[in-house]
């Protein structure tokens, strides 16, 4: 019992640290380009990861998978993360954090595609429920006169976020989960080092000691230390209860947006949000649940 509270407040904290991302992400737009903070982010995530994987007696294997980690890496790492930066350029983070919310409906659909996990009649009824829940939420930012292409930035991340969980658990029976994020993360930096470099093409830095910590942040508790936290919790529970606890990235994200950033959330946007969390839920729930999260809590 007590072990099961450890991981789920693991994975809580995880979820917590994920959320600071899109702080960050806000707090840094207008201190650099997107790309160039994507850049260092994974070139130094990587750099952590692979000395990670070293010094638990692991081996990331870079020749033999570079196929996969190739793919990972620009679906995860680069295009996941670059198009979150971008979207976070133009919506602030609590909006931001509530779009994010479709990712489980994404995965989920992904997975029927390339794992065969047929997703049931409910997981059909809450992706359409979330999906009109994204479409109210973008609505009401359109309305605002926010910038559409910041919402489809944010729309399309979860996309790639969704074929990168479902082509990774593909391949976990090959690798251990740490030693497939590491090099998923290498292949990743590459082009998002690249890319960075690239955008400071005629662009200017403004480095404060504010934006030096979020860079900090972003580089290790939001990368690093909220992958283990995630991943230790979930060797101890199993998937079948982690999954659910994904859906309070959107709920971090809007808190600190109010809390930390100023940030202003109407009724409508608030409605849009519950109702794709709600849909992100309902998309999960499978007959024979209760049984699964018995099992996998024995293992």
């Amino acid at each position: 019992m007590r072990r099961s509270g450890y991981a789920i407040a693991l994975m809580v904290l995880a979820n917590l640290f994920w959320s600071g991302n899109y702080i960050a992400g806000r707090l840094l737009g207008p201190a650099m380009p997107a790309l160039f903070l994507n850049g260092v982010r994974w070139g130094v995530s990587a750099i952590l990861l692979l000395l990670i994987v070293r010094a638990r007696g692991g081996l990331v294997p870079l020749r033999r998978e570079a196929g996969l980690f190739t793919v990972l890496g620009l679906l995860g790492m680069f295009l996941f993360s670059a198009l979150t930066y971008l979207g976070l350029q133009q919506v602030p983070a609590a909006q931001a954090g509530m779009i994010s919310g479709l990712m489980p409906v994404t995965i989920m659909l992904f997975g029927a595609v390339l794992t065969r996990e047929r997703p049931t009649l409910l997981g059909w009824i809450g992706t359409l429920l979330a999906v009109f829940g994204v479409l109210l939420l973008v609505g009401v930012q359109f309305g605002n006169g926010m910038p559409l292409a910041g919402a489809l930035e944010l729309l399309a991340a979860a996309v790639s976020w969704g074929a990168y969980t479902a082509l990774g658990r593909r391949a976990k029976d090959r690798m251990a989960p740490l030693e497939l994020t590491a090099g998923a993360a290498t292949f990743g930096a590459v082009p998002s080092v690249l890319a960075g470099l690239i955008s400071l093409h005629g662009a200017t830095l403004h480095i404060t000691l504010l934006t030096m910590l979020a860079l900090a942040y972003v580089c290790t508790v939001a990368s690093v230390v909220a992958y283990w936290a995630w991943n230790q919790g979930v060797a101890i529970v199993g998937t079948a209860r982690s999954a659910p606890l994904g859906n309070l990235l959107p709920v971090f994200t809007v808190a600190l947006g109010i809390a930390l950033l100023g940030e202003r959330v109407t009724l409508l946007e608030i409605v849009g949000g519950v109702v794709i969390v709600a849909g992100a839920l309902l998309s999960q729930i499978e007959p024979g649940g209760a049984r699964r999260v018995q099992r996998d809590t024995a293992t």
